[in-house]
């Protein structure tokens, strides 16, 4: 008799389950903590989440590997050695507010400015920067300027709201879907998913992108576009469109500006600005009367070809120089073939199925709706054509206009918040008046006079001093970048340390790892943190930090503050900040300490809370100068940003209340109760044209989105740029210095152009690029136990042609030289990969002696950076100046302008550069991580 061993098929997995939000990455996905013996035994994906419905990729899983890194910090630290040296000591929380609020203290009694406080990829901005303001300080911005402020501030300008998480394709009705210059790294989860749906239904999946991974490898048509150039083939795109009258006409009058008055007379003082009535309205020709009329009068049919002549001056319609601006040789496929790397016939091509499948695909849906205009329409129709995109067309210096002629190419399609194309996501969308403009006008001992980012309506709204210089430390909304609205964190210690435009007291970071991958020119910052005047005194007199982990920052500073894991804290993922929303709802989430921490450490935003208790800054103190808000849990339910709005918009009042109502106290019970989130589904027939449909506008403002309702146009023409032009042509009271007033002239183009890339000429002939990997987001991701596995070193990646023209072999590597730098790296061939580009992970290199790795980790001897390559600054043009390597409109840091040579070289013992081991307060970790969980 054959005995079988006995097996329990159904152990026991847990003692409890926990709902929370994971933060692995910027999906911000439900996830199921699984607890034994009070310990988390490991993480699922939740299936009842609106973001990833019980999906979950190998990040969110590792996120176990993260609460047990030997890398977290222990305990608050003051440096007792030089910069650099990693000597610290430990010190207690009530020592270490002290030495922050006497030093914030000094400073705010002053000139507030002094402090400048920047904070990394966090996702509590909406609090960060209400506590920048209350100290009074300009010199606040958070991680945005080196990574999706082009995407963001054009989708803004032009449709009112953005790709990246504001926005998301029709998966359910698209039939032919483009992806430009997505990595695998943001939105995976529901970017998998929907591509899954596509896939299903047999759409089509086009990927352009100069590299074939993740994404671009499962699409069905791969374009290797070189890089930079997107715009231009955009640009072609449209002009084709353009030439066979392939284009919505009936969208174009009714929802966007191209049938508004445009002044057409070069010797008018308002030569380019749309023409206005007498209550500012933007001004159409109505087809039935022939009479200019205010573009939102009830009833009223734009036209698109009218000609309007008033007091001797000519107006024709927006859509008259749209036409005059791409229906041009210039943009015609065989003239940009070769920059772009794609055949003319294939330009052709793709021109010919976006019209086929947007006009002749068209799609319909039974659901009536009423415009604002008063008109009703019985159903709504679609055009099945969407887009993504990415850093990958915004890290370049001429990123902006890039986003911006993809949104105009969406426009004329007709596929913008119609079915089949791109929707958005609550509270998007806006326009772009809807938000705040920024505000700089630092006194002592006072806060700010509001919110430090915005969006400008013109040089009115420079963040200038009096005499003209930057009242920002990063020189954000100057004429060097006038439309910066995320900031400009990657010139922080540069000009900090220039002491251009002024010298600071205090640098205070968060998360951001500016000593080693969150950098350009890494070698140059990490000097700038440790150099010292004539007197021996560092010039950068004093860094404060924040971080959960042992990297490569924490050496640099002066006083940490050690963060907890994303499991052992409050966060609020707000309405007010970066949402969980889907196109058909709003939803926000929390997370919650699932388990306490073993260490000293406290939430950061909780020591917000604090030290703005200690400042006595205003809105965290009571009127008898007693702490406002106990800790962050606190503040976010009991914070107003005025009267029934709060950080989180579900649960509220009576716990019934969605959007507006009073304080619930028991608010992140409720919460906890229901997974960790609150979704509040909009109403069908508000579900398309949300910038125009009466129903949508009513429900946004019944949830707080909106105070009244804020129908608005969207904008192929953008008046703000032009008015920057009008001031660098000589008109208005505030004008660009002269030597930059021909680039603002030629950078605000009201309709985008496209530009080639400063960093061009034939010394440096290859393009190089970084993208994160699918496994990994955050730097910290790569000293992950689980996740090193799966990237525990990064080859440099090289296409067939320039693998086979140096005649490289597996194992060989590379000397890769740059305008600023070289890197000795190993290489590893890359056929699915444009023929002039290389590339690489981002962030798997590790500064050896940090993150608690062995010092021969691969890591630190095969891993490395490009960003030793990079400087913040072009190389300079003989006229004495610092010219950011930037966008000349916001000031994102043109990462992926990189060009290089490279040859082969013998294989060193450790990638190079090469840096001394820095000592770590955290030590190493154990050479294999185990523990056990439960019985």
């Amino acid at each position: 008799m054959t005995h079988q061993p006995q097996i329990d098929t159904s152990p026991k997995v847990s003692d409890e389950v926990r709902n929370t939000t994971c933060y692995m990455c910027a999906c911000r996905c439900g996830i199921d903590v699984h607890m034994k013996d009070g310990k988390v035994a490991y993480i699922e994906g939740n299936r009842d989440h609106p973001v990833n419905k019980g999906v979950l990729c190998a990040k969110g899983s590792a996120g176990i590997m993260q609460i047990n890194a030997p890398s977290r910090l222990r305990t608050p630290l003051k440096r007792v050695g030089p910069r650099g040296s990693g000597e610290f000591e430990e010190i207690s929380w009530d020592e270490a507010l002290e030495i922050a609020t006497k030093r914030l203290g000094e400073i705010r009694k002053d000139a507030p400015e002094k402090l400048a406080f920047f904070t990394g990829r966090d996702q509590s901005q909406s609090f960060t920067s209400f506590w920048a303001q209350a100290y009074g300080t300009p010199n606040y911005a958070a991680h945005g300027g080196f990574c999706s402020v082009n995407m963001a501030t054009a989708g803004i300008y032009t449709i009112g709201g953005a790709f990246w998480e504001f926005g998301q394709p029709d998966w359910d009705h698209t039939k032919m879907f483009m992806l430009f210059g997505v990595a695998e790294d943001h939105d995976s989860n529901p970017l998998k998913m929907g591509l899954g749906k596509l896939k299903k239904r047999g759409a089509k999946v086009i990927g352009v992108n100069p590299i074939r991974s993740g994404y671009n490898a499962i699409a069905d048509e791969w374009i290797g576009i070189t890089p930079g150039t997107d715009g231009l083939f955009i640009m072609s795109l449209i002009r084709e469109l353009l030439m066979a009258g392939k284009i919505d006409l009936h969208y174009l009058a009714q929802y966007t500006n191209a049938p508004v008055l445009l002044n057409c007379d070069p010797k008018s003082a308002e030569f380019g600005l749309l023409m206005r009535d007498g209550n500012g309205k933007m001004l159409v020709i109505d087809r039935a009367t022939k009479k200019p009329t205010a573009f939102d009068k009830q009833g009223v049919q734009p036209d698109l070809s009218a000609t309007y002549r008033k007091s001797g001056i000519t107006h024709h319609p927006v859509f008259h120089q749209l036409a005059e601006t791409y229906m041009v040789d210039e943009y015609a496929p065989e003239n940009v073939t070769e920059r772009c790397g794609i055949p003319a016939e294939t330009i052709r091509r793709i021109a010919a199925e976006l019209a086929h499948v947007a006009f002749e695909e068209a799609i319909t849906l039974p659901i009536a709706w009423t415009d604002f205009r008063g008109e009703k329409h019985s159903e709504m129709i679609g055009r099945p054509v969407s887009f993504h995109a990415m850093r990958g067309i915004s890290a370049h210096a001429n990123g902006f206009q890039t986003c911006r002629a993809l949104h105009i190419l969406q426009i004329i399609l007709g596929s913008v918040e119609v079915p089949g194309g791109f929707r958005f996501k609550p509270p998007y969308p806006k326009p772009f008046e809807a938000h705040p403009k920024p505000h700089c006008n630092a006194k002592p001992d006072a806060p700010l006079d509001g919110p430090h980012l915005g969006f400008v309506h013109g040089p009115e709204d420079l963040a200038l001093r009096p005499d003209g210089s930057a009242a920002r430390i990063d020189k954000a909304f100057t004429w060097e970048n006038p439309m910066s609205s995320h900031g400009l964190m990657h010139m922080v210690i540069s000009n900090a340390h220039a002491g251009d435009p002024y010298k600071i007291d205090t640098l205070f970071l968060y998360m951001a790892n500016m000593a080693w991958n969150s950098s350009m020119n890494t070698s140059g910052v990490i000097k700038m943190l440790t150099d010292t005047d004539e007197n021996g005194e560092y010039v950068i007199p004093n860094i404060i930090y924040s971080d959960a982990y042992s990297s490569e920052m924490v050496a640099y500073a002066d006083l940490i503050l050690p963060d907890t894991t994303y499991l052992e804290r409050h966060d609020c993922i707000s309405l007010l900040d970066r949402p969980i929303s889907e196109a058909d709802a709003a939803a926000d989430a929390i997370r919650w300490p699932v388990i306490e921490p073993d260490r000293d450490v406290r939430g950061f935003q909780s020591v917000l809370c604090d030290l703005g208790a200690r400042l006595g800054l205003p809105n965290f103190v009571n009127e008898d100068g007693s702490q406002k808000f106990a800790d962050y849990a606190d503040y976010i339910v009991n914070h107003e940003r005025k009267p029934g709005i709060g950080p989180l918009s579900g649960f509220r009042g009576d716990g019934t209340q969605q959007g507006r109502g009073e304080v619930n106290p028991a608010q992140l019970d409720r919460y906890i109760e229901n997974g960790g989130f609150s979704v509040t589904h909009i109403p069908k027939p508000a579900s398309y044209y949300k910038p125009w449909n009466t129903e949508y506008q009513d429900w946004a403002v019944g949830m707080g989105l909106f105070d009244s309702p804020q129908p608005f146009l969207f904008s192929l023409y953008s008046e703000p740029m032009r008015r920057f032009q009008l001031a660098a042509e000589g008109h208005g009271e505030r004008q660009p210095p002269e030597h930059l007033r021909q680039q603002v002239h030629n950078a605000m183009r009201p309709l985008p152009t496209w530009t080639e890339s400063a960093q061009s000429g034939d010394q440096y002939p290859i393009h190089a690029l970084t993208q994160r990997p699918m496994a990994m987001y955050h730097s910290w991701g790569s000293q992950n136990a689980w996740l090193r596995q799966i990237h525990g070193r990064n080859p440099l990646y090289l296409p067939t042609k320039i693998w086979a023209e140096h005649g490289f072999s597996e194992g060989d590597w590379a000397r890769v030289t740059s305008p600023h730098g070289e890197i000795v790296a190993p290489v590893a061939l890359h056929a699915a990969l444009n023929e002039h580009t290389i590339w690489t992970w981002n962030a798997i290199g590790k500064r050896k002696g940090t993150w608690a790795l062995d010092e021969d980790a691969p890591e630190a001897t095969k891993g490395f950076l490009l960003n030793h390559l990079i400087h913040e600054l072009l190389p300079p043009k003989g006229d004495g100046l610092r010219w950011a390597n930037s966008d000349p409109v916001t000031g994102q840091a043109a990462w992926f302008d990189l060009k290089v040579r490279l040859e082969k070289t013998a294989p060193p013992q450790n990638a190079q550069p090469t840096f001394p081991p820095i000592k770590s307060p955290v030590g190493r970790g154990p050479k294999n991580l185990t523990w056990k969980v439960g019985k």
